[in-house]
């Protein structure tokens, strides 16, 4: 922790770093129906957008009796790591952000339910890697999002209390997380998959603090949200 941060800005990685949750959520859909699960792209968005891989193979085995095992899981992660290389894209002003977010003394890290090897690679391929060296997985703590675990074990790793800590999240899952966490959270609408009305009415009714669909206002917002704290530099 930089000895005078101003606050944590936890940063969730797909649909808030890199525009990925499109071509992730069409990977699952063509993995999945193939396996005979009747699944489409709207059901994805419901149930699982933010949630871990776990998550998807529980209700898979708990609600239509398939056993997904290391083999799919490969084959699905091949396939899904190959477009990520071919076609994924880093957030719009991303970038800018986390440099603004370096010049007034914020303190930041990822916080994501993906694998750590699928966070970098999407970081690498994206070239936001050397932007984001603080990075945590739900692959480290018991229980993934909606659980607040997760961004408690991400505060406490960087020497942050909650209360310090402002969580940027583009799913349900995960602002019901930061909110359990007792952390700020500002709901991003930006990404590809941030359509429909009932993605925005999920959220809208978890409260966030803020929402907001273009990262070149996150640092004034997390720099209003820190002055009407009193957490001055």
């Amino acid at each position: 922790m930089t000895e005078t941060a101003r606050q944590l800005i936890i940063f969730d990685c797909d649909g808030v770093l890199v525009d990925s949750e499109p071509i992730s959520i069409e990977v699952l859909v063509d993995a999945l129906s193939a396996a005979g699960m009747p699944i489409d792209s709207e059901m994805v968005h419901r149930r699982f957008l933010g949630r871990s891989l776990g998550a998807v193979i529980s209700t898979a085995r708990d609600e239509y009796g398939l056993d997904i095992n290391e083999a799919f899981l490969s084959a699905m992660r091949a396939s899904l790591y190959d477009r990520f290389r071919a076609e994924l894209e880093p957030m719009a002003g991303i970038s800018e952000a986390v440099r603004g977010l370096a010049q007034e003394n914020f303190d930041w890290c990822v916080a994501s339910s993906s694998q750590k090897e699928r966070i970098e690679l999407s970081l690498t391929v994206t070239g936001l890697i050397d932007c984001f060296p603080n990075i945590f997985s739900a692959t480290m703590v018991e229980r993934g999002k909606p659980a607040p675990d997760l961004f408690l074990f991400a505060a406490r790793q960087m020497g942050y209390e909650p209360s310090r800590c402002i969580v940027i999240e583009d799913s349900p899952a995960g602002v019901e997380a930061a909110k359990a966490a007792g952390m700020t959270v500002f709901a991003f609408t930006g990404g590809g998959h941030a359509k429909g009305t009932h993605y925005h009415q999920a959220l809208l009714a978890l409260e966030p603090d803020q929402t907001f669909d273009a990262m070149a206002d996150l640092l004034h917002l997390v720099a209003k949200t820190g002055d009407r704290d009193g957490n001055q530099p």
